[in-house]
């Protein structure tokens, strides 16, 4: 086996492999999830996917705890519209919305921003605090988003997931 053909089949199993192992902390426009892969944060803590609770066939877009035995999940996207099989795919839209979608059942979720998109490309970014929030892709500034998770609880809180500032007066 020559050289070259030895190349063009590690670049095939790059590729196959690649796509099995989406490990980022972002998605952008250009990208979709879908079941099976994840979104992890960059310091590891959280992780976003699909998921069936417990002994259920649905399945869920959330985020849960990555490095504790029992999955945690500590938000979820489409809660009271679960999917029926994995073939979910989450994408970012044309107009910098998020969207769940499943071939069968169309628009499954899709996020209520807090900002009009006015910067274009944006990306979908889970930071370590286990907030999912969609910003302009040049713009690294995490408080600076047009729509955040945060804003959506679930009955289950991280120790970020609180934005309330408490003052005292003494006199």
């Amino acid at each position: 086996m020559d050289a070259l053909s030895l190349l063009l089949i590690c670049c095939k199993l790059l590729l196959i492999f690649s796509e099995f192992s989406f490990a980022s902390d972002v998605l952008t426009s250009s990208q979709s999830l879908r079941d099976g892969n994840t979104l992890i944060s960059k310091g590891g803590s959280f992780e976003l996917g699909f998921f069936s609770p417990g002994s259920s066939e649905n399945r869920y877009v959330g985020i849960w705890y990555k490095s504790i035995p029992v999955k945690t999940v500590v938000w979820v996207a489409n809660r009271l519209k679960p999917i029926n099989d994995s073939s979910g795919l989450l994408t970012i839209n044309r107009t910098g919305n998020p969207v769940l979608t499943s071939p069968s059942m169309g628009i499954v979720w899709s996020a209520s921003l807090s900002k009009e998109v006015q910067q274009t490309p944006v990306i979908l970014q889970l930071l370590d605090s286990g907030n999912l929030i969609l910003r302009g892709e040049q713009d690294g500034d995490s408080e600076n988003y047009f729509w955040q998770s945060f804003d959506y609880p679930s009955d289950t809180f991280t120790c970020f997931s609180f934005t309330t500032t408490v003052t005292f007066n003494i006199s």
